[in-house]
């Protein structure tokens, strides 16, 4: 069900007054976090070299070569398919506090509104 027009315009006055409220919270949602070359060519390395443990354990029935071969390959998946986030941390838990007291002025007008009626 879509929203009526009333409602995409109250979202959009609501949208950009986050956006002012705290530039750093729109960053946080609308960056993606940036691609650490280094550590995506490390993790496929070890991907590539795991895989190819894992070959060699099952091609001469080592069981714990073959172990050996999936944890180093799925080390080097899970370090290639990470993002780099340090920076955005400091940025979430500033813009937590800033939707927490928007959030906080919004009950506060709708309590108004209902003491009213």
């Amino acid at each position: 069900m879509p929203l009526s027009e009333y409602e995409q315009r109250v979202l959009a006055q609501m949208e950009q007054h986050l956006r002012d409220a705290d530039p750093a919270l729109e960053k946080s949602m609308t960056s993606k976090g940036r691609i650490d070359v280094r550590k995506l060519s490390i993790g496929v390395v070890l991907a590539i070299v795991g895989l190819g443990v894992l070959v060699a354990g099952v091609a001469t029935s080592q069981v714990w070569l073959g172990i050996l071969g999936f944890v180093a390959m799925l080390g080097g998946v899970m370090l290639a398919t990470t993002l780099s986030t340090t920076k955005n941390n400091s940025a979430r838990a500033a813009s937590a506090r800033a939707a927490s007291g928007f959030m906080t002025r919004q009950q506060e007008r709708w309590q108004k509104r209902q003491d009213r009626r």
